[in-house]
């Protein structure tokens, strides 16, 4: 009879028996992966917890690492091309307290993207990276992108005062029409600094998919409305009520600032 041992060391079948032997990582593909994460390292603060390339248990075990975590949690997820690097983030929205004693969003959170030029093979300068803060409608125009019909933002910080075109921020996306994939063109010009510069950075149609899911996610955060949600709880009678107020007192709820 065959006989088919999960957990222990050997599988037993006819008269011969050899010893399992767990499948494990070969340094080509370690020394292949540590390239790419020290890439995406260039740019990362000292506040922002990186977590090993070797396969350490208590690493991969994110539930019971993040269970109880008290201090702000920092996410980035970044697309590596030849020319340039494109990295996304969010940043959360921001509360204030009303003389009623409760919370109210004050100003909506916001997605950064970072572009950063490459100096090197799998190396890039994030010390001169240029930023992009897509708001909740920009979002919203990216998740419904007309593949036929480019969008393009434009920003200047200092518009309605008297500093206004000193700095000007242009976004344009598109599709690639050889490659199906997208365009990600960042147009920078910082008269202060003497600066003009153009960023243009290809996305796969698997990348930009991977944004769009990333978006679409992320937006009911941005708006304050996990917020709502939480505070909400069910009394006695069986009627949803609002809940004291708690986000200020709830850490898991926010993420950190990203310095511009």
């Amino acid at each position: 009879m065959l006989r088919f041992h999960v957990l222990g060391t050997h599988f037993l079948g006819g008269a011969s028996a050899r010893p399992f032997r767990p499948l494990r990582m070969s340094s080509i593909s370690s020394r292949s992966y540590s390239k790419v994460v020290k890439a995406s390292l260039n740019d990362e603060s000292s506040q922002t917890h990186i977590f090993s390339s070797s396969p350490d248990r208590s690493a991969l075990a994110q539930p019971g690492l993040l269970r109880g975590q008290s201090s702000k949690i920092f996410v980035k997820y970044t697309f590596y091309k030849g020319k340039a690097a494109l990295g996304m983030q969010p940043k959360a929205p921001e509360y204030s307290t009303v003389d009623s004693g409760g919370i109210r969003l004050s100003k909506e959170g916001c997605v950064f993207l970072e572009f950063a030029p490459a100096v090197g093979t799998r190396q890039y300068d994030w010390s001169k990276k240029q930023i992009f803060a897509l708001s909740v409608l920009e979002l919203g125009t990216l998740l419904s992108l007309d593949p036929n019909e480019p969008c393009e933002f434009f920003h200047d910080p200092f518009v309605g005062k008297s500093e206004a075109g000193k700095i000007r921020k242009v976004l344009k996306v598109g599709m690639l029409q050889d490659t199906g994939g997208y365009f990600f063109n960042l147009r920078v010009s910082d008269r202060n600094l003497n600066i003009d510069e153009s960023l243009f950075m290809p996305i796969t149609k698997g990348e930009f998919s991977v944004m769009r899911s990333a978006f679409n996610f992320i937006l009911p955060y941005l708006m304050g409305w996990h917020a709502y949600i939480d505070s909400t709880k069910l009394n006695e009678s069986g009627h949803f009520t609002s809940g004291s107020p708690s986000i200020g007192k709830r850490p898991d709820l926010e993420w950190g600032d990203v310095p511009f």
